[in-house]
């Protein structure tokens, strides 16, 4: 083994500005939303609550899965996430270790969770010995780990739980390149440095997406316990994120290597952006459900009634203050920003098409009343396709680019603009494909055709400059998208 390849994974730990420049618009664009809604779904909702419950258990769930110590069925998990981990629930063929060991793991995970939470709510401060206490949580019942013994074999060796490595642990991947982490005895002082630059950068108001996403890697890069190490770190960034009003960070099985893994090896080699790009979409996704949120879920009547009450008062307030003025402002601005690449990507298409096609474009702005209407029953059948309240009482925008090859073959796609779940600063832009034709009575006849293009959400009370970027992304993959529709079909 003398003339095995290494890659030597550990450099000395510091935030590089190549991590402070990552982009960090994918949340920027709807956290504002998140943080307006967020008071009020803590004091009231007990649907909320709930939803958190489900998120410490998912992560309880699936940080074991990715990390190999057992596998658990789709079915079970879901059920295990809605009802809690009851052994009843649960039968031999739905895991491969045995069920009491299954439950065990599953009991320390979620109780790490919890801890999490608690050290949050106690604004307690991360420290070496926080971070130690949760290593010991979480492999409260994993005795052994894997090690090699002196003749290069794989040997059980007992876990030091709540303690740093002693030996290395460094694996070889499939390849034959051993991967070198953090020396043992470079340990302590390795990780000192990292809670120092991380207490460094929260006071000086570093991106918490990118504070979660730098100490999740270079905890794995200095890879401290002989392990439990992956469970560690996302936790540590999961603290992180709570901290700042967001969600735990949880890698679902399915994307454990083709997202996480990937991201993770690219940072390694000093390219973090697809990391945060990956952390800031696991939050995306959180908020997204949560502002989808009931904030009154009492059945009591009194209660309800206060609620509703006070709600009525406060909705009558807005309508008087500069809310309404803003939120206004803001729905114009995402509309024109959608018209603007619209038409610039329009333009572009058209030289290329030679006269072969007629483009058009229509458009009809956020609460001009005698067009609104137009798609409403596309935005009530998109908003079920993708699982989001659709607010109806709130203006409505959108614009169509409409293709025509001839008079028997015309393509129109819709883009609208609506608000998403229940804070009213909150956007959605939608993308649907429909096909125009004549029926033998010379009338329209429109038929929705297959365009995967989920909604682009964004918060509208802050930054709106800031948002153009992204949308003109969308309208760019939904037009790319709509062009390769079309062109399947000739």
């Amino acid at each position: 083994m003398t003339n095995q390849k290494v890659h030597r994974l550990w450099k000395h730990i510091e935030l590089s500005n190549t991590w402070l420049q990552c982009d960090t618009s994918t949340i920027d664009d709807l956290s504002p939303s998140w943080y307006h809604r967020r008071e009020a779904l803590q004091n009231n909702s007990q649907e909320y609550q709930e939803f958190i419950t489900e998120l410490k258990r998912e992560h309880a769930i699936e940080t074991g899965i990715v990390e190999r110590m057992y596998e658990l069925e789709k079915g079970i998990t879901e059920t295990f996430i809605k009802k809690g981990f009851i052994e009843s629930y649960i039968s031999h063929n739905d895991t491969n270790v045995p069920v009491p060991k299954l439950l065990a793991h599953l009991s320390d995970h979620l109780n790490a969770v919890d801890f999490v939470f608690d050290v949050v709510k106690e604004n307690r401060d991360l420290t070496i010995g926080f971070i130690k206490d949760l290593h010991a949580l979480v492999t409260r019942n994993q005795e052994y780990t894997e090690g090699i013994d002196q003749f290069g074999n794989k040997t059980n060796i007992d876990l030091r739980k709540g303690d740093f490595k002693i030996f290395e642990n460094n694996p070889t991947r499939e390849d034959g390149i051993k991967v070198m982490y953090c020396p043992p005895e470079h340990v302590q002082a390795e990780m000192d440095n990292l809670v120092s630059i991380y207490n460094e950068a929260e006071q000086n108001s570093v991106h918490p997406l990118i504070c979660a996403t730098w100490f999740h890697h270079a905890f794995t890069t200095i890879h401290p316990f002989q392990d439990g190490n992956g469970r560690v770190a996302r936790l540590l960034s999961s603290l992180i994120l709570i901290k700042h009003g967001l969600f735990p960070f949880t890698v679902p099985r399915e994307e454990a290597k083709v997202r996480y893994i990937d991201a993770l090896e690219k940072a390694d080699s000093g390219d973090p952006q697809p990391l945060v790009e990956y952390f800031a979409e696991v939050q995306k996704r959180h908020i997204e459900k949560a502002l989808n949120l009931k904030e009154v879920s009492s059945s009591s009547f009194d209660e309800v009634a206060n609620i509703f009450s006070d709600r009525i008062e406060s909705w009558q307030r807005k309508k008087l203050e500069t809310r309404d003025k803003l939120l206004e402002d803001a729905r114009v601005r995402v509309f024109e920003f959608c018209q603007k690449h619209l038409n610039i990507v329009s333009e572009k298409l058209r030289t290329r098409l030679n006269g072969n096609a007629t483009i058009s474009i229509d458009s009809c702005a956020p609460g001009e009343s005698d067009r609104q209407e137009y798609f409403y029953g596309q935005i009530i059948k998109y908003a079920r396709k993708y699982d989001y309240y659709f607010n109806r009482t709130l203006p409505k925008g959108w614009l169509t680019f409409k293709v025509e090859l001839d008079r028997s073959k015309r393509y129109q796609l819709g883009i609208t603009l609506h608000h998403y779940g229940y804070d009213d600063g909150t956007l959605a832009i939608g993308a649907f494909l429909e096909y125009l034709s004549i029926d033998d009575n010379d009338k329209r006849v429109d038929s929705a055709l297959p365009l995967e293009i989920k909604p682009h959400v964004i918060s509208i009370t802050k930054d709106i400059e800031s948002k153009e970027k992204n949308i003109a992304t969308f309208i760019e993959n939904a037009i790319t998208q709509t062009m390769a529709q079309i062109a399947s079909e000739l």
